[in-house]
């Protein structure tokens, strides 16, 4: 369950964008829909990746690829409200649906991968037929 005080702050920081007079103006088919589209799947296949290197359970990868992309998304809207004056729900739309669609080809990538790999646990190979190759000290008598 969220906080109050988590839920105020987000509500505080978002509704400039909600209450930006250039909302009217904003189609939901432009061309930087595509780019917010493009950029946020980009980042979420990045964060996955990234997270593959930290957690070994797919939750965690998704959690922190997902959380990566949209915070892309929210600070280039909070920077367009700060410097440029022209931030968009919609373009944060965008983002969050293209925060989806590269998680999940993220996902299934990692999953269809690892379903093809052995799971042989290491210490099985230890005394196996290929004992010591690869390693300084040659195999074992």
């Amino acid at each position: 369950m969220v906080r109050p005080s988590r839920a105020a702050l987000v509500a505080c920081l978002l509704f400039p964008l909600w209450a930006s007079p250039a909302a009217g103006a904003d189609s939901w088919f432009g061309r930087d829909k595509a780019l917010h589209f493009g950029a946020s799947f980009g980042l979420a296949l990045v964060g996955y990746v990234g997270a593959s290197l930290v957690f070994e359970e797919r939750a965690g990868r998704v959690t922190l690829g997902a959380a990566f992309a949209l915070s892309g998304g929210i600070a280039k809207e909070l920077a367009d409200h700060r410097f440029h004056g022209d931030p968009s729900f919609r373009d944060l739309a965008w983002d969050a649906l293209g925060t989806a669609a590269g998680t999940l080809v993220a996902w299934t990538i990692d999953r269809r991968l690892l379903a093809c790999r052995p799971s042989v646990p290491l210490a099985a190979l230890e005394d196996g037929p290929f004992a010591g190759v690869g390693t300084s000290a040659g195999p074992r008598e």
